[in-house]
């Protein structure tokens, strides 16, 4: 069974029907069920923990997270894709124990009724909602923002229900051969989280070019191009060497920021040794970039959260990249923008990045980042 064109998914999610989506195969490769909330009946909620894992989820906006007091479900969170969650929640009306398909359901549809407040819903429950980032599948490429751009390009109210597909035995998950099989006997639409990507791309944008100069630094001559969020206004960088557009395999950088390694040398992490390290390379063996992102300050939590997690660094992963390997739209689309599509990508990070081919991007070959000849400061050192 092949992948259908999202128009068909857009379309089968406005008329209330079922959708599945997968991801890639380097990630979770998993399936989710995915419908628009507002269309929760308990016969649908009875399909989803017939042939899911049962943990039911609720994708929402941070602004409707907001607005219903939907805070994290814990302070520091550890999860393997660092999905957010949020508190569970129980409709307060309509429901018994709330575990039932018929409560499920209730409890559902109130999280996307508008006249829903806090009050009406009670804490702990058995609906799991997930906060999606802003931006979508172009920001985030999981299920969980999937799911709210499916509810949102059918013109729903952005929020939607998502459970893990299982196999059938209900031993593990329902990888990509048994979801075929189970979208073609139950009459399902099939697309994935890359071809999404793709579809979004095509209309839609999350950066924009804001400036470009020439800029002499001490790795050499570099093209200075700005670019700006559309999203939150924030400001990204890419300093690009030679014509990149035009190169086979350019050699490309994505550097999160880090003020406290990059600026100011700290000994607690690799950073600013990696950042260097990077622009050597980059001016040595271009064409290339070094794409710039900043607001990942502390994993995205700011400098104070660097500084609390002082000397917690984990040497056996880049410091420089986001932990969760699907947080990469923005710097995919200023790579996109700059005309790159085939790259050898700088990093000592194994992480696959699954949905890169949404973007037009390919990764041809991985290249070692060589820390030898930058020798880490030794951060308890007094003088």
């Amino acid at each position: 069974m092949a992948l259908a064109p999202i128009e068909d998914a857009v379309a089968a999610v406005a008329r209330g029907e079922i959708v599945v989506v997968v991801d890639d195969e380097d990630r979770e490769n998993e399936g989710d069920l995915i419908m628009a909330a507002q269309f929760a009946t308990p016969e649908r909620i009875a399909f989803f923990l017939q042939h899911t894992s049962g943990v039911v989820c609720v994708t929402v906006t941070g602004e409707r997270a907001r607005q219903l007091a939907l805070g994290p479900m814990v302070q520091q969170n550890t999860e393997s894709q660092r999905t957010a969650f949020l508190v569970t929640v129980d409709a307060r009306h309509g429901t018994t124990t709330g575990i039932s398909a018929h409560d499920r359901a209730a409890t559902i549809r109130a999280l996307v009724d508008p006249a829903t407040s806090p009050d009406d819903l009670l804490r702990p429950g058995h609906i799991f909602p997930l906060e999606a980032r802003d931006g979508g599948v172009l920001k985030r490429a999981g299920h969980t923002e999937a799911a709210v751009d499916l509810a949102r390009l059918a013109g729903c109210a952005p929020v939607a229900v998502l459970c893990e597909i299982v196999s059938e035995d209900r031993h593990d998950m329902a990888r990509r051969p048994e979801l075929e099989r189970f979208c073609d006997r139950n009459g399902l639409v099939l697309i994935s989280i890359a071809d999404l990507i793709r579809y979004r791309r095509r209309t839609e944008k999350l950066v924009r070019r804001v400036g470009r100069a020439s800029l002499t630094t001490s790795w050499g001559e570099f093209e200075f191009v700005a670019f700006e969020s559309v999203l939150d206004g924030s400001r990204h960088m890419a300093l690009v060497r030679g014509d990149v557009a035009a190169a086979d395999r350019p050699l490309v950088r994505v550097h999160s920021e880090c003020t406290t390694g990059d600026v100011f040398g700290s000994g607690y992490c690799d950073c600013g040794r990696t950042l260097d390290a990077a622009m050597r390379c980059v001016a040595a063996d271009g064409p290339g970039v070094l794409v710039y992102l900043r607001g990942h300050e502390g994993r995205g939590l700011g400098v104070a959260h660097t500084l609390d997690g002082a000397g917690a660094v984990d040497p056996a992963i880049d410091p420089a990249t986001p932990p969760d390997s699907r947080e990469y739209g923005v710097g995919a689309q200023i790579l996109a923008d700059l005309g790159i599509g085939r790259m050898r990508l700088l990093t000592n990070n194994p992480a696959r990045y699954g949905g890169l081919e949404g973007f037009g991007l390919e990764i041809v070959e991985r290249v070692p980042l060589d820390l030898s000849a930058h020798p880490r400061t030794d951060a308890g050192a007094t003088s």
